[in-house]
């Protein structure tokens, strides 16, 4: 199958300049990459949330699944654990995975589950025309805050870092050679692979000139790096104001088993699992 045969028929509804462009045709030409390689299209699986990224399984031709609001994580979750082979990925919203979905996410990196979630952070609720999210600024005029939120804004990558993710990174869609480069190494990577995409909201929320005047690229000789405290340190080094500058790149990466693997072990060490299941469902009754 050619990259070009993974953009469906359904009809695309996105306003126009939207950072969701650039995501969509990115990963239809990294899983083009993977197919043409000799992965099986019907082993890919995207998982969505609520929200304008949501259509992606509408127009990527692979198989997807539409999870309700802020529960990608664990669908994708058990589409692993039931079958290890498939490559699993999550497309999910800044508002959709850091608000409703943030438990999720965080236990989803503790236990490093072996998908892969892109973020598609615009810092706003598109779909539902202008609320503030958890990555809205300090005095973002929202329709729900009129007079301007009064929260700091969630660091995400900070967290996904301090939370255990084992292949951290932050991407643009403007910077789109280095945005495919992302998703090929965290598609890669074995375990759970967090890339946060920065997308304008071309309608509700347009940063574009803020982005493109303040995001630089990590040096790729150091970065990333296996040192956790010193990937912290540079994912702090974006404190959310108006004057600091947006580290690019991939910040962090190690390598320890990944949860399937380590369910595997425990299952191979049960003589017989029929007991062990008759003996749980009569602890239960």
């Amino acid at each position: 199958m050619a990259a070009g045969d993974l953009i469906t028929s359904a009809a695309n509804t996105w306003c126009p300049g939207c950072g969701n462009f650039a995501i969509e045709h990115a990963l239809k030409d990294i899983l083009g990459e993977m197919i043409a390689a000799g992965t099986p299209a019907e082993e890919i699986v995207l998982v969505t949330g609520i929200g304008c990224h949501g259509k992606m399984a509408d127009y990527l031709g692979v198989n997807s699944f539409y999870a309700i609001h802020g529960r990608t994580i664990p669908v994708a979750t058990g589409i692993k654990i039931a079958n290890p082979d498939l490559t699993v990925l999550c497309c999910a919203g800044d508002g959709d995975c850091y608000g409703e979905g943030l438990e999720h996410l965080l236990f989803a990196a503790k236990r490093n589950v072996d998908i892969t979630l892109l973020v598609h952070d615009n810092r706003v609720y598109g779909l539902t025309t202008g609320q503030y999210t958890p990555t809205s600024p300090l005095g973002f005029p929202g329709r729900s805050t009129p007079q301007g939120t009064p929260e700091y804004p969630l660091n995400p990558v900070e967290l996904m870092i301090a939370a255990g993710a084992t292949y951290v990174a932050r991407g643009y869609t403007r910077r789109l050679p280095q945005l495919r480069e992302l998703i090929r190494d965290a598609l890669r990577h074995r375990g759970f692979s967090f890339l946060e995409v920065f997308q304008i909201c071309a309608t509700f929320y347009n940063q574009t000139a803020y982005y493109d005047e303040h995001a630089c690229d990590l040096d790729p000789g150091e970065f990333p790096t296996a040192d956790a405290a010193r990937a912290l340190r540079v994912a702090r080094e974006w404190d959310y104001s108006r004057e600091s500058r947006i580290p690019l790149g991939a910040l962090y990466e190690t390598t320890y088993p990944t949860y399937e693997e380590r369910l595997a072990e425990h299952r191979a060490g049960t003589r017989d699992p029929v007991a062990v299941i008759q003996r749980l469902f009569a602890e239960r009754t």
